[in-house]
């Protein structure tokens, strides 16, 4: 969808590297729910079960208790030749935008070989459990918990990209942020600018996008967004891009 950008960044990648540095240091804890084991959170969380169960001497393995707290171990990936956030976003099933909000120090457009980014916790970035909650009409459940929204909004959807074709204002936003990720395009008088809203009910069959839900912030116009409309940001080529369409989705304008 026409709005405004540069050229893309992004490469092809390689084959990744990822390793456990030395003593583990903690990512997050994790408070432990009903039916989980040791296993299923290694699992959910792309971290080594070995990692974590040196990461936690004290909890046995076999008798895993709701609410116990779990140490994650920070695991770590050494950039090869060609890589770039996005590509080792999607190799690995992380958000792009936490990844590179765990590493705030590393400029996105001078990763080099051999350098080393913190991963942040599949687990811990994977937070979107939406679902409706009894507790009242204006919540919606995200991580397990309540998040109150101003709004919910029946919408069409369709996604742009850094392509020139479709960008004449360079790689930013309305307020000159670089494009990421989580960056939408909204008619203002419909979804203010600089909400935070939670993006459900899209089927994207590239999976770049969670498939539980896009937290996302409304930084972003466009001459074509009108009335009940967004535009997603996704990264890729335009062509790629296309094959989002229009789809009809539900918008959460959530609660600061």
């Amino acid at each position: 969808m026409k709005r405004h950008f540069k050229k893309t960044i992004f490469a092809l990648a390689t084959g990744l590297a990822i390793t456990c540095l030395g003593t583990p240091a903690f990512a997050s804890n994790y408070q432990a729910k009903p039916q989980d084991t040791l296993w299923k959170i290694a699992n959910a969380t792309k971290i080594p079960l070995a990692s974590i169960l040196k990461a936690n001497p004290n909890i046995n393995p076999l008798n895993l208790q709701p609410g116990d707290l779990v140490n994650l171990p920070d695991l770590r990936y050494t950039v090869k030749d060609v890589d770039t956030f996005w590509i080792i976003a999607k190799r690995l099933q992380l958000p792009l935008d936490q990844l590179m909000a765990a590493n705030p120090n590393v400029d996105p457009y001078n990763l080099y070989p051999g350098l080393v980014l913190t991963l942040p916790s599949a687990l811990k970035e994977k937070t979107v459990r939406v679902s409706s909650t009894s507790a009242s009409s204006s919540s919606i459940l995200v991580a397990g918990q309540a998040q109150p929204f101003k709004k919910k909004i029946s919408v069409k959807a369709t996604a742009y990209s850094s392509d020139p074709s479709e960008n004449g204002w360079g790689p930013i936003d309305y307020y000159g942020n670089p494009l990421k990720l989580g960056t939408i395009a909204v008619d203002p008088s419909i979804i203010p600018m600089g909400s935070k809203v939670l993006i459900t009910g899209y089927n994207e069959t590239d999976k770049d996008l969670p498939s539980d839900g896009l937290i996302a912030y409304a930084t972003d116009q466009g001459s074509e967004i009108k009335g009940n409309r967004i535009d997603i940001f996704l990264p890729g080529s335009a062509q790629k891009v296309s094959r989002f369409g229009i789809q009809d989705v539900t918008v959460y304008i959530l609660e600061p």
